[in-house]
């Protein structure tokens, strides 16, 4: 498989131009300032996976879900399919460099008649899946933040400080209004927290690997990380391959987000080169760096039970108590650990602010052509050349999804499931037409996977369909209120939104992409 560049490989002067010109012929006119270059386009995306985050905040579940062997082993499973959704969004966003990204590529690629509806479901997918996302992301960090003040002050068997649910809320919404704030100066602080994002995953994960190792006194064996398959998860669940299943889910909701890349690009120079690369090095990076950290988390695993269990000084938190642990057992203070999870906190803070600055530009891209309910004020542009309003409309919506955690744990991870599952499916959409209908239409960009394209594709459809079947599947049995998989119901519950949209009101004005040049 080869990926061709025509060209020089530098921004050349002119590139501006050229990124202005090829802008123009997709039917927009330049309004953001194109202030990027590759590496800050590849650093958003990798700030967002923020696989330290991701692996974090999801370990528990892994750890229930099949334990070592299905986290480790899993892992390569996923990268693989991962890699292939990747591989075809960036020859798609090489062909088609525009900030609307996902949603403007099945317009494009569906053919004439099913462009409006394509786009529409598109759209509100990967729109709704990044409100989604942005309130999974500030609302795992106020969590963990809570953990560690937790720890910090004793732990829960010590008289530690536990917060309520409506303090973690509260913390949630200070996060969200200070991703806002960061995402409403001019694009080159953007582009240096961007870049501060890439140096802290690669610097923090550098750091963790090497010390929590060492730190450990007690560490399991590589058999045990490798090959030890937990089946004592406590949720009912037996057969072992159902338990591999939903052990994946750990890894996949790892490696998520990196359309920002795209979403970036009316912003980046050198776009139809710059955005694809960004993509393809993020996930590529992320998951290098993703297993080796999950692999040195492992190490530190001796007792599973104790870990997920909810009397311990962490509340549960498994990666939590295993650093304090380790620390401890070391050092005789767990102080160290909270060092470790700080270094995590301040990823999941970093890559905040990018997904605010990937979802502020969906936003602005997709009112742009006019899908969304007052569009005309959310597609202005402040002095600075920031979607401004857009940027609020993020921080305000995934506030309002949070609220969710008020009434119940189950309603909140209903809410967040469509982060993963309704982005994958936005991600498939498009490379689903590619490979379908415009299989034989359609006209690569700079870069292409040339003859392997389509294989590449229809591995990537395959998989994200069986991720939506996997992601709806239960999670415990017997099945009760409180164990409930709300995914099919919030997913479908998009779906059947968005739809209905089209059919009562939007198919009579909608019709896809709209230019604002004249060609």
């Amino acid at each position: 498989m080869a990926a061709q560049r025509s060209g020089a490989g530098g921004v050349a002067a002119g590139d501006d131009d050229a990124d202005r010109a090829r802008l123009r012929q997709l039917g927009y006119k330049q309004e953001l300032k194109r202030g990027l270059g590759v590496v800050s386009n590849f650093a958003f995306s990798f700030s967002i996976i923020c696989v330290m985050a991701g692996v974090t905040t999801t370990y528990n579940a892994g750890l229930r879900y099949g334990g070592p062997a299905s986290m480790t082993l899993g892992w390569l499973v996923v990268a693989f399919f991962n890699g292939c959704v990747a591989l075809s969004m960036a020859e798609i966003c090489s062909a088609y460099p525009t900030s609307g990204g996902l949603y403007y590529w099945s317009a494009k690629l569906a053919g004439e008649e099913w462009a409006p509806l394509a786009s529409w479901i598109t759209g509100w997918f990967n729109l709704v899946g990044q409100w989604a996302l942005t309130t999974s992301t500030d609302f795992s960090l106020a969590q963990l933040v809570q953990v560690i003040i937790l720890l910090g002050t004793g732990g829960a068997n010590g008289g530690g400080y536990m917060a309520s649910k409506y303090v973690v809320l509260a913390v949630h919404g200070s996060l969200l209004v200070l991703h806002g704030l960061i995402n409403s100066l001019p694009i080159w602080w953007l582009s240096w927290f961007g870049h501060l994002g890439a140096f802290w995953n690669t610097a923090g994960a550098f750091v963790l690997v090497i010390m929590i190792p060492v730190v450990a006194k007690e560490r399991a064996s590589v058999e045990f990380i490798f090959t030890h398959f937990n089946t004592d998860n406590g949720m009912g669940i037996h057969d072992k391959a159902y338990i591999l299943a939903l052990g994946l889910l750990t890894s996949q909701y790892s490696l998520l987000g990196y359309d920002a890349s795209a979403h970036m690009i009316e912003e980046t120079k050198n776009a139809d080169w710059s955005g694809p690369i960004g993509i393809i090095t993020s996930v590529a990076l992320s998951t290098v760096f993703g297993w080796i950290f999950l692999v040195a988390l492992t190490s530190i695993v001796t007792n599973i039970p104790y870990l997920l269990d909810p009397g311990n000084d962490a509340a549960g938190y498994a990666v939590a108590q295993a650093l304090y642990t380790a620390f401890h057992r070391r050092y005789g203070s767990g102080v160290g650990g909270l060092v470790c999870i700080g270094i995590v906190a301040f990823g999941i803070f970093l890559a905040g602010v990018a997904c605010v600055a990937s979802n502020s530009r969906m936003g602005y891209a997709f009112s742009r052509d006019k899908a969304m309910p007052f569009s005309h004020v959310w597609h202005r542009v402040s002095r600075n050349e920031v979607p401004l309003n857009v940027v609020w409309l993020c921080v305000v919506v995934a506030f309002i999804m949070a609220l969710t955690s008020l009434g119940s744990q189950v309603a909140f991870q209903a809410m967040v499931s469509i982060a993963t599952l309704g982005q994958y499916i936005a991600y498939a959409l498009p490379i689903f037409f590619r490979v379908t209908t415009a299989r034989r239409s359609f006209v690569p960009g700079p870069f292409h996977l040339g003859r392997y394209g389509v294989a590449v594709g229809w591995a990537a459809v395959l998989w994200v369909a069986f991720l939506t079947v996997l992601f709806s599947l239960p999670v415990a049995y017997p099945v009760a209120k409180d164990n409930f998989n709300y995914t099919p119901v919030a997913v479908g519950g998009v779906l059947l939104l968005s739809v209905g949209a089209w059919v009562v009101n939007a198919r009579f004005w909608f019709q896809g992409p709209i230019t604002n040049v004249d060609l």
